[in-house]
């Protein structure tokens, strides 16, 4: 018998199986999960391939997202608008580098450090 998987955003998935899933379903999984609460989003596929994108940051274990989703979830954020908050900052981070706006060797150091920086309280002031 198959399992048929599902996602729930505010309850971390098991890191091997997620990350043993092809990306296109988690995209899907996101996307689904997103249309039976009948969230509103200007665009679900992107929105679902950031929070993806978030998700898979947590299931590699990278430590500076990882401690900023347990720091956000502990100053007051569910788990969901956490990987929202630290989806925001990608975002933003993935807008300066695509502008040229930094170095390669930049990168990754960069946007663990806008990570890092992020507050629940920024992020409910838009501040990110």
């Amino acid at each position: 018998m198959m399992i048929r998987q599902t996602y729930d955003p505010l309850r971390a998935p098991e890191p091997a199986a997620w990350l043993a899933l092809d990306e296109d379903e988690r995209i899907r999984l996101v996307e689904e999960c997103h249309r039976k609460v009948k969230m509103e989003l200007p665009d679900p596929r992107v929105h679902a391939t950031f929070h993806v994108i978030v998700e898979n940051q947590i299931a590699e274990g990278l430590d500076p997202v990882v401690r900023t989703l347990q720091r956000l979830t502990h100053e007051g954020l569910d788990r969901h608008d956490a990987i929202h908050a630290i989806g925001c900052v990608l975002i933003d981070h993935l807008q300066d580098v695509l502008s040229g706006a930094m170095t390669k060797s930049e990168n990754e150091s960069r946007y663990f450090a806008r990570v890092e920086k992020l507050t629940s309280k920024r992020w409910l002031r838009g501040k990110w």
